[in-house]
Formats: structure tokens, sequence, C-alpha cells
């Protein structure tokens, strides 16, 4: 029986990777950060709590790393553990820096002294491109991070690099465009999009506010995704891989989608900060745009160029980003409306 251990196996892209990671056989050890032992409702919601064996984890902490990798000698290591929210990174730039940079190091750098025929995957992200120099990105686009998160990203993949090229580590980095699930928290703006809907739709009177509409993303399905992660680690060499759909959407466009999904047709009307989305039907305001909401720099537009996973991988998506809008959307109407 393999041993994996899946660092953020509370967050959506854990939850979903030890699913599929039980599903063929492996025993999955979780970490949890010692104060979020109560944070497990994914693996309850995927129905594997009980079979993944969770341990404490620290990322800041060298000597708990250790620990962990010196009990569990695990075949496979995937890092999914880290400040996962791009906005919130201005406000904790050094923490992000330590979580997201060198926690990646601490993690290499236990795996070399205590299992070094373990394989590594490093998540690492669309966000390290930032102000984009070419579309679409793929592995040899040069980075330019517009956000502490993006920056700390960049690091953490550098080093996973530099361990493989300098130690002959298994270590592969999956540079990920955005990838949602019904899983996702509610910070992120495609969640905060289907469960604001949806509380609209069941009755609540106070619009959805989101900051810049037109920013543009390529959407996928994280329970897509997280094959494409596992298959990297499955390949004689360790390699960097872009994971996407190739195909760019605004969040507008999810806003639509998410909204028609529930019956709700909006109308747009204003420019800038004014624009309102009206529901036909009732004439209601649905969306309100919050200045405030804007980062301080903003990424405007990402797409991925994902050949090689597709050659080398034999990975593609499954699921579009209308489908996944939709199934979020009725995830969020259905859980609302049970607690209601």
């Amino acid at each position: 029986m393999k041993k994996a251990l899946i660092t953020g196996v509370t967050g959506q892209d854990g939850a979903y990777l030890a699913k599929f990671l039980i599903e063929r056989g492996y025993k999955v050890y979780g970490t949890l950060r010692r104060n979020s032992h109560f944070e497990t409702e994914r693996l309850e919601i995927l129905g594997i709590q009980r079979a993944v064996e969770l341990v404490d984890f620290e990322l800041g902490e060298i000597s708990c790393i250790q620990r962990v990798i010196r009990d569990v000698v695990p075949d496979e290591v995937y890092n999914f553990a880290a400040q996962s929210f791009v906005g919130s990174s201005w406000a904790q730039p050094i923490y992000v820096g330590d979580v997201n940079g060198l926690g990646v190091v601490r993690i290499l750098e236990s795996l070399r002294n205590f299992a070094p025929e373990a394989k590594f995957y490093q998540a690492s992200t669309s966000e390290m491109f930032g102000k984009v120099r070419e579309t679409p990105q793929n592995e040899n686009t040069p980075f330019h991070p517009r956000s502490p998160y993006g920056v700390a990203k960049v690091y953490g993949h550098f080093i996973t690099m530099n361990f493989r090229e300098s130690f002959g580590m298994h270590a592969s980095c999956g540079i990920c465009f955005n990838h949602e699930s019904p899983l996702r928290g509610v910070e992120f703006v495609t969640r905060k999009i289907t469960r604001g809907l949806a509380r609209i739709k069941l009755g609540d009177a106070a619009p959805l506010e989101l900051g810049n509409i037109d920013s543009k993303r390529d959407w996928g399905f994280a329970g897509d995704f997280v094959e494409g992660i596992w298959m990297m680690l499955q390949q004689p060499k360790p390699d960097d891989y872009v994971l996407a759909t190739g195909k760019v959407s605004s969040v507008r466009d999810f806003v639509l989608y998410a909204a028609n999904a529930l019956g709700m047709n909006i109308e747009w009307q204003g420019q800038g900060a004014s624009e309102r989305g009206i529901d036909r039907a009732t004439g209601n305001t649905i969306l309100a745009i919050n200045e405030k909401l804007y980062r301080p720099a903003e990424v405007d537009v990402l797409c991925g160029d994902f050949s090689k996973a597709r050659t080398t991988l034999g990975w593609e998506p499954k699921v579009d980003v209308r489908t996944l809008a939709e199934m979020m959307a009725k995830s969020d109407y259905d859980l609302l409306k049970r607690l209601k």
C-alpha cells in the first residue's frame, strides 16, 4: 500500500485528492494545523474523514515537519498547505512569504534528510505569471507576480526546481490555473458569486458585492485537476506542468452562468463603479460594484496552455466553466435551502 502525505488536506484540493487516492488504495495522511482540528467539513462531505489519518503540522516549524516526515516515511507528498487567498496577502506579506515560500523548502529539506526517495508535488499557481508577457501562458512563460501571494509562490516553485536539479529529487510543480468546485472557500470570488446568488434567489434582498468583474480567468474543475496532479508523480522523471482549460471567461461571465442556472436573468446598467446587475423579472439589484474589493495590483487576464500535460501525461480537463458555474450555483442553492 502506497503512503501519501497531503498538506492542507482539509482544503478544496487536498480533500479531492485524498478521495482520489483512497479510491486507488493509498493510505492517506493529512496534515492539520494544531488549531484546525474541527475544520474537516470537506472530508466529511466527501465521506472520507475516517479514511484519512490526520497529523499535526506547522509549515513554519521545521522540527514538526521533520517529525511527521520521519514518522510517516511517505511515498508521495502533495503540498497544498498555504495562505491561499490572494486578496489578503497584501495585509500579511511577511506571513505569506514564510508559509508559502520558506514552508516549501522546509518540507523539501526534511524529505531530503528523512525520506529522499519520496516523490514531491508543489502547488504552484497561475498567479505567478501576474502581468503576463504572453498569452496563453505555458511552462516557459516568464513570471511577473502582482501580489505577495504570487511572489511567495514563485520562490516555492524555483526552490522545488532547485532541489530537483541539485539533489536529484523527484520533485514536480503543477502550475495550476484557477480551479473551483462546490468545496471552494466562500472567500474566493467564484464561491462568493454562487453563494450570493443562491442567497438572493431564496429571498435575501441584499445585493452581491464584487470588485473588478471584467477580470478574466481560465477556470476549471478541481476534481479534474487533482487527477493531473497525481499523474505528475507517476512519471519516471519529475517535471513542471501547466494545468488549465485554455479558455478564458470574465467574472461577469461567471456571474451570468451561475445566475442562469438559478433561473435569474441579469441586465447590466451603468458603467464603472456605478454599474449594477438588475434582475429583469423583479427589477431588484442583484449585483453592485464595491471599489474597496479591487486589488492594489490587478491581474487582468490569465489563460493557460496545457499542451505539455496533454502530450506527456495524457491529461485533459472534462468540465467547462459554464458547467462548473451551474454545478456550484445549484450546490449552494440546495445547501442554503436546507439551512433555512
